[in-house]
């Protein structure tokens, strides 16, 4: 099975570095969001005593991008499908879960690599870590993440066979997930429904995770943010490995 993970895992990867454009394009988001906050939101909330606001954006910033890429490497199930290479790769006398953790690995990779990428550009803005020796455990938090969406965006791609429904599924999940997670504003006096989905919602433990490793800033702890992506990652791992291993080529 291990065969097939390494196989799964580097042909993601080979996806990755082949398509330059992919590459570059996946970075036009993060930046335009970097910059625009940045500027726009930067003086006010400076002005409301909240600091540099460079340092609370830049990891919720990272923490997006390794989101989408990660989440929507799911489509890549449905275009193998018409391709005809998914059948291929399931008909083949290996463990569909080897498949499927294969595929996430790849993908959690993928995201990492994306999530450094962007980092770097957060320090070509201005952008500097509070302590370079927590790094190694910002790059877990982001590899986490990685792990975690790729794993829901591989299930939910399971059930689809229209690659044109996938964007849509995925930005009406993402989305909320994205804006309640505290990346792009502090969650300090939100109403208590609110809070109750910012606590429910596992990005908020990685964009806290990311932060608290960057600027030593944390809401739950790093303990629980660490404990709360590895449920969630068992959890929609189970599910997305099950899906996977009942679908049709």
């Amino acid at each position: 099975m291990f065969n097939v993970i390494y196989i799964m895992w580097l042909r993601q990867l080979k996806k990755y570095f082949r398509s330059r454009a992919r590459i570059f394009s996946s970075l036009g988001q993060p930046l335009l969001f970097l910059l625009a906050f940045w500027f726009g939101f930067g003086p006010i909330y400076s002005k409301a005593g909240g600091g540099n606001y460079l340092d609370f954006l830049a990891p919720g910033i990272i923490a997006m991008s390794t989101l989408f890429i990660s989440v929507f490497t799911g489509i890549e199930v449905i275009w193998d499908r018409q391709f005809g290479f998914l059948k291929e790769t399931l008909v083949a006398p290996v463990s569909r879960w080897g498949i499927f953790i294969g595929r996430v690995l790849g993908g959690a990779t993928v995201s990492l690599m994306q999530g450094i990428i962007v980092f770097l550009i957060t320090l070509v803005v201005g952008f500097r870590p509070s302590n370079i020796l927590l790094l190694p455990l910002a790059f877990l938090f982001i590899f986490l993440i990685g792990f975690l969406f790729t794993a829901l965006g591989t299930a939910i791609a399971s059930l689809l066979e229209d690659m044109h429904a996938f964007p849509v599924i995925i930005n009406f999940l993402v989305m909320p997930l994205f804006f309640l997670s505290g990346a792009l504003f502090p969650i300090s006096g939100l109403p208590n429904s609110i809070m109750w989905l910012y606590r429910l919602n596992p990005l908020s433990y990685g964009v806290d995770g990311i932060r608290a490793a960057l600027v030593s800033s944390s809401h739950f702890g790093i303990f629980m943010d660490i404990a709360c992506l590895a449920a969630s990652i068992a959890v929609v791992s189970a599910i997305g490995a099950y899906l996977f291993s009942k679908m049709e080529s």
